[in-house]
Formats: structure tokens, sequence, C-alpha cells
């Protein structure tokens, strides 16, 4: 792939999420904001004046807009139906793309999507800002150290009471569609296996606020024989787990937790002899800090990959997996069937 140095983006969509987006590129070497696209153009105008973006042209059809700024990337900040227009059409033009979760709103537009991109020789990258959180990193790699020995089990809790209001509460699948994405590419990223077949019940349960399930559990079947469930609610009041969940890893001799912040312990199993088995503690070693994190973890993580020729670490063709583990739980939660995961 061509390196690029001069950054000449094109933000699509305008709404709360991209000023992150923004805030994390103010002060990026050589990237301009060259445009902003938006169906209300009231919302562009309202991050061009936020911003002081002056010179950023604005349109409310990403194709022209590309065209008349020059643009060589797309931030994609729209909701997940128009992520295939949106991506479709910057890659026509030449241009990398990174999008918001999810990749797309179906596996065939997801898929779509990814040929386009393959066939293009642009990138396309999807926001999965929290493989790039400190506490993952070390998580992962305490795991990958064998200390716990061989993965075979992952579980997942995931439990907040949250009042969003507006579309969500009328949402259908609002937890898996909304939310799983970020947890399900989580399990990916800390185990390092990809997921095989998955069985899911769905639920809404008596007291939601929510109009559909807002309540999910999940069992996942993953490669190298290991085990992930999802136990998840957006209506549960009190005791709430972290946006990230709280994690336990169980390995062939030993387990781990990490509850989604700066917590992280383990035992490992010492002894040979007894009903219980004598245990210490894990020993975590010093992992330097993420120069950016989040969302700017991404986002610097991509700009870095499209000025170098390199691959991003939340390249489309890794991520539609991540999706697939979505589309296949609610297949799966609308048949009360195992569904196996094609992507």
């Amino acid at each position: 792939m061509k390196k690029q140095s001069q950054l000449n983006v094109v933000l699509a969509g305008c709404g709360g999420i991209s000023r992150n987006w923004l805030q994390a590129v103010e002060n990026y070497p050589g990237l301009t904001i060259v445009g902003l696209v938006d169906l209300n153009r009231e919302n562009a105008l309202a991050v061009q004046q936020s911003f002081q973006l002056s010179q950023a042209y604005i349109g409310t059809d990403v194709g022209h807009v590309i065209e008349e700024s020059g643009a060589n990337i797309v931030f994609d900040c729209t909701v997940p139906e128009a992520h295939i227009h949106v991506t479709l059409e910057a890659l026509k033009r030449g241009c990398h793309v990174l999008g918001e979760k999810p990749m797309a709103d179906t596996m065939a537009n997801a898929r779509k999507m990814l040929a386009a991109a393959q066939q293009s020789g642009k990138l396309y990258a999807v926001m999965q800002n929290r493989q790039f959180l400190d506490g993952i990193v070390r998580f992962r790699q305490l795991l990958a150290s064998q200390q716990i020995g061989a993965l075979t089990t992952l579980n997942a809790d995931f439990y907040l009471g949250a009042h969003f209001g507006g579309f969500r509460d009328q949402m259908e699948h609002v937890l898996l569609l909304d939310m799983a994405i970020h947890s399900f590419d989580q399990a990916r990223y800390i185990s390092g296996a990809d997921p095989v077949s998955v069985y899911c019940h769905e639920w809404n349960p008596a007291g939601s606020w929510y109009q559909h399930d807002a309540s999910a559990v999940a069992i996942f079947e993953m490669t190298n024989g290991i085990i992930f469930t999802y136990r998840g609610s957006w209506c549960a009041e009190g005791m709430n787990t972290t946006w990230e969940c709280g994690w336990r890893a169980i390995g062939e001799r030993g387990t781990a937790l990490w509850d989604g912040g700066d917590d992280i312990s383990g035992e490992v199993v010492t002894g040979t002899e007894g009903f219980i088995r004598e245990q210490r503690l894990v020993e975590l070693s010093d992992v330097p800090k993420l120069s950016h994190t989040g969302h700017a973890g991404v986002i610097h993580n991509f700009l870095d990959c499209v000025q170098h020729g390199k691959i991003p670490q939340t390249i489309c063709t890794d991520n539609i997996k991540s999706l697939a583990m979505v589309h296949a739980a609610i297949e799966s939660a609308a048949t009360g069937k195992k569904v196996n995961i094609r992507y």
C-alpha cells in the first residue's frame, strides 16, 4: 500500500460522537479536516464553529464533499444503516476509511464493504476503542504469559441500569446490537480466538424501561476449544459493572480476573495434594502505558498505518468476525437454536 503523508479528512456524520473523533486529532501533524458531511447542515455548521474549521467544505452528500475538498481519508460517524453508503462512496473515490462501530447493519452489507476495500487497495478499519485501554492490554498480556496455563474459558459480565431515553428505548435487540459488539470484540482480542458457534437467549425483565429485549446470555464456542460466555443487561439497577465488563479467564492451572478498570488479579495452583490445592497469586508484569487510549488510540493507530503503509489493528478483515458474533447471537435468540458463525 502506498504511504500517505498529507492527511486530508472528511468527517461524515456530525452528531455527538464526532466530537470525540475531532478532539483526538486536533493537533495531529499533517492532518486537516477539509470537509464536514451531515444530512442536517446545521449539525455540520455547529461542528465547524465549535472546532474552528472555517476551511472545511460543508455538504450533505459524502461523495460530493470528497470531490470538492480533495480528501484522501473519511471518518464515518454516521448511523449504522448509513455505513455501507459512506464507505463505498469513500473507497470508490480513493479514500481510506475509519468508521464507527458496528461495521455494518447487516452481514451482507459488511461483506460488500470488505470486498470493496480489498478491491480498492485502501484501508478500511472500524472503531473498536476498547482494544486501546491500558487495562485490557495488561490483562491480555497476563493470559499470553501462560501463567494460568492455556485458556479454556472466558466469562464476561455487563450490568448497567442505563437510562438513555430516545431511540434506544424503542430499539430491537438494543443490548446485542448497540453494545455487545464491544464485549464480543474484547473477547476475541483478549483470547486470541475466533468464533465458531453461539447459543443466545434474549429477554426483557420485569421493570425494564425498554420496549424490547434489553438482557441477554450467550455461550460462544471459539477456536482452540475455548468457551466464551456473556451475561449482560442494560436494565440492571445497582452494583453496576464497568462499561468494559467484568472478566474471568480460566486456564488449565489457574484463574485471572479483570474488573474492566484498573484491578487485575489471579491465582495459580502450586500444590499437588488436597481437596482445594495450594495456590499463589499471579505475577503482574509492568506494561508500558499506551500513548493514546480509547477513540484516540484507534484513530492514531489508523493514521499511523495510513502514513507508513501498515495494517491497522482494527482492520475490517478482522473486525467482521466480531460483527458476525452479534448477528449470529441475534439469530440464535430469534430461533432458539445454536447457530454456526459465518463471516
